[in-house]
C-alpha cells in the first residue's frame, strides 16, 4: 500500500531506495532478576560492551578524520566518547547491577532515564538538548549488549539503502560517506540538529521530525525522499516511481552542469563583477573551495579550532593553522574571523564554559568574551598576523555594537604587534580588520565602523534572531525565524547602503548568501561579495549570470518598501521573471 509521510526537510535532493531499518534499542529493553552467583558476570557483560564501544569511537574517529569528510564529525564523536567516559554510565549501571540484581540492559536504561531527567531541568536550552547525546551513546551500548551492531553492510546491485530511524546520532553518518547511502529519514530532529547538518556537508537528501516513520516502515520497503518538500513516499505505485526517477535525473543533470561553471567569470548580465567566496571551519576544508574555484574564503570560523578539546590551542598550533589555509589560496583573500564561543558554540578548555548563563545568546560571547580574556586573545591575534605573511589574510571581529569594542580591539591589534616586532617576527603591518554586523545597534549606528575598519561582513542568521528577538534553537519558536522579514531586509539594505556610500567594502556572509533564492534579492539591494558552504557556490553562481543588477535595483527598491511579509514574498519570486 502506497502512502506518504511529511516532515521537516533538512537537506534537499530525491533518494530513491530500499529500507533499511535501524532499531531504537531503548525500546527494546527487558528486565529480570539475576541469580547471586550470575551478578559479576553480567557487570562483566556491562564492561565489555562499553570497551566495544569505545573501540567503535576510535575507529569512526580516525574515519571521520580521513579528507572529504565533514570537518564536524570529528566533534560529534569526540561529544560521544566524552559522555562515553562518564563514570555516572558505566560505574552507576555496574553498582545498580550489584544492589538490585538486574541484567545489564536495564540498570543501563535506568541510568539513562535518570540523567535525561536531570538535563530537562536546566533552563539553557543547549543543554537540555545535550540529553539526545546522551541517550545515542546509550543506545549503541545497548546494541553491544543486545548483539544487535549498528554497522551497515553494503548492499548488492545499484540500489540505495535509505535509512530509517527513530532518531540517528552524527557518529552513525560517518559510515554514508563509504556506503552506497541514498539517503535518511529519522523520527526524531530538527533543522540544526547534528544530524541535519552532516547530512548537508554530506549532500545526501534527509527528513526528520517524521514522528511515525520508524514503526510504519518495514525493511525493504521502497522509498522515495523528496528532501526539498520534506516527504517521504513509501511503497509508490509505478507512475510516481517513474515521475520520481525523471526528477532526479534531472537533479543529477543540473548538478552535472553546474560544474561547468566552475572556470566561468562571476558577474551579471551588465557585467557587475560579483565575488563569491566560502566559509569554512577547518584548514582540511581547503579542498572543497578550490574544488569550485571559490574567489577567497570569506570567513574562517576559528572557534572550532578551540572545540572538543581539554587544553587550548597554542599560538604556534593557530599560526600553522591559518597559514596553512593563506598558503593554499595563493593571492586570494582569506578572512579569518576571531574567537566566536559562546551561545550554543561552548568549548569545555575555555575557563567558564560552563557558566550558566539565562540569556546565552545575550550574554558573554564573541568579542565580549575575548575582551575579559585579553591573554587568550593576544595569542590569537599574533598567530592571525604572523600567517598575513604568508598570504593576504584579513581580520574579522565577530558581535560589535559599541565604538569601545572597536576602540579596545583596535589597541590589543596594536599591542600584538609591537609584540611581534620586538620578537622579530614578520607580518603584514597594512592587515585589514573588519567587522561583523549581526545586532541591530550596529546596523542602525554605523557611523563608528565605518570610521574605524576597513571592510564589513553582515551575519544574517544572529542579524535576524536578534531582530525579531527568536532563538532560533528553541524549537517552540523556531518557525517565527523569518530572514524576510521587511525589519531584517531593511537592516541588511541599510548596512549594505551606507557602507557603499562610504566606500567601504561589505559582505554578506551568513546563510542569506547561500540561499539562490535570495541573490537577486541581495544583488538588486547593492550586495557584491557574497560568503557561504562551498557546496552552494556553484549555484548562487548560476543565479548571478542570469542577473542584470541595474535593473534589480530599482525593483528591489520597491520591494522593500512593502511592510507585510505575505506580500515581500510574492514580489521576491517575481524577480525570477
Amino acid at each position: 500500500m502506497t502512502f506518504a509521510l511529511h516532515g521537516l526537510a533538512v537537506s534537499s535532493g530525491i533518494a530513491i531506495g530500499r529500507a533499511h531499518l535501524v532499531s531504537h534499542a531503548t525500546l527494546e529493553v527487558a528486565q529480570y532478576v539475576l541469580r547471586d552467583r550470575d551478578v559479576p558476570g553480567e557487570v562483566t557483560r556491562l564492561k565489555a560492551a562499553f570497551d566495544a564501544v569505545r573501540k567503535e569511537f576510535a575507529t569512526l574517529r580516525g574515519e571521520a578524520g580521513t579528507p572529504g569528510a565533514p570537518s564536524e564529525l570529528v566533534a560529534f564523536v569526540d561529544i560521544h566518547a566524552m559522555i562515553l567516559a562518564d563514570p555516572m554510565l558505566e560505574e552507576a549501571a555496574g553498582a545498580a547491577i550489584q544492589e538490585r540484581r538486574c541484567n545489564a540492559e536495564w540498570a543501563l536504561a535506568q541510568q539513562m532515564d535518570l540523567l535525561v531527567a536531570q538535563f530537562d531541568e536546566f533552563e539553557d536550552v543547549y543543554l537540555r538538548e545535550r540529553k539526545h547525546d546522551i541517550v545515542q551513546v546509550v543506545e549503541r551500548v545497548l546494541k553491544a549488549l543486545l548483539g544487535k551492531p549498528r554497522k551497515l553492510s553494503k548492499r548488492k546491485g545499484d540500489e540505495e539503502l535509505i535509512i530509517v530511524a527513530h532518531d540517528l546520532s552524527p557518529a552513525d553518518t560517518i559510515q554514508f560517506k563509504s556506503l552506497k547511502i541514498g539517503g535518511f529519514v529519522t523520527d526524531l530532529g530538527g533543522a540544526t540538529s547534528h544530524t541535519a547538518i552532516v547530512a548537508r556537508s554530506l549532500a545526501i537528501p534527509a527528513v526528520v521530525g517524521l514522528h511515525h516513520a520508524r514503526p510504519l516502515v518495514r525493511d525493504d520497503d521502497l522509498l522515495i525522499i523528496d528532501g526539498r518538500r520534506g516527504v517521504l513516499i513509501v511503497n509508490p505505485d509505478e507512475r510516481i516511481l517513474e515521475e520520481y526517477r525523471l526528477r532526479k535525473s534531472g537533479q543529477e543533470l543540473e548538478r552535472s552542469k553546474l560544474k561547468r561553471l566552475k572556470t566561468a567569470r562571476s558577474a551579471t548580465l551588465d557585467d557587475v563583477e560579483i565575488q563569491l567566496m566560502a566559509n569554512i571551519e577547518l584548514p582540511q576544508d581547503i579542498e572543497q573551495v578550490r574544488e569550485v574555484d571559490a574567489g577567497g574564503v570569506g570567513l574562517f570560523r576559528t572557534e572550532f579550532l578551540f572545540m572538543n578539546r581539554d587544553e587550548l590551542p597554542g599560538e604556534d598550533e593557530q599560526f600553522e593553522a591559518y597559514r596553512a589555509v593563506a598558503k593554499a589560496l595563493p593571492g586570494k583573500p582569506v578572512t579569518v574571523r576571531t574567537l566566536d564561543v559562546g551561545a550554543d558554540k561552548t568549548a569545555r578548555a575555555i575557563r567558564g564554559a560552563e557558566r550558566i548563563e539565562a540569556n546565552p545568546a545575550l550574554g558573554l560571547r564573541a568579542i565580549r568574551y575575548c575582551l575579559t580574556e585579553p591573554q587568550i586573545f593576544l595569542a590569537q591575534l599574533r598567530a592571525i598576523l604572523r600567517a598575513s605573511h604568508y598570504g593576504h589574510i584579513r581580520m574579522l571581529i565577530p558581535m560589535l555594537a559599541h565604538a569601545s569594542e572597536i576602540d579596545q580591539t583596535l589597541t590589543l591589534i596594536e599591542q600584538a604587534k609591537m609584540q611581534l616586532r620586538d620578537d622579530r617576527l614578520k607580518f603584514d603591518e597594512g592587515i585589514e580588520i573588519g567587522g561583523m554586523i549581526e545586532i541591530p545597534a550596529a546596523a542602525l549606528a554605523l557611523g563608528p565602523f565605518i570610521k574605524r575598519l576597513d571592510f564589513l561582513s553582515i551575519g544574517t542568521n544572529d542579524l535576524t534572531q536578534y531582530t525579531l528577538a527568536i532563538d532560533r534553537t528553541d524549537e517552540a519558536v523556531a518557525h517565527l525565524y523569518d530572514p524576510l522579514h521587511p525589519a531584517v531586509l531593511r537592516l541588511v539594505h541599510l548596512t549594505i547602503q551606507t557602507s557603499a556610500k562610504a566606500g567601504v567594502p561589505v559582505a554578506v556572509c551568513g546563510e542569506m548568501a547561500g540561499d539562490p533564492d535570495m541573490t537577486r534579492l541581495l544583488i538588486g539591494m547593492g550586495l557584491r561579495e557574497f560568503s557561504m558552504h562551498p557546496s552552494q557556490i556553484l549555484t548562487v553562481k548560476q543565479q548571478v549570470l542570469k542577473c542584470d543588477a541595474a535593473e534589480l535595483n530599482t525593483r528591489v527598491g520597491r520591494l522593500l518598501r512593502l511592510d507585510e511579509p505575505e506580500r515581500l514574498r510574492e514580489h521576491l519570486a517575481r524577480l525570477d521573471d
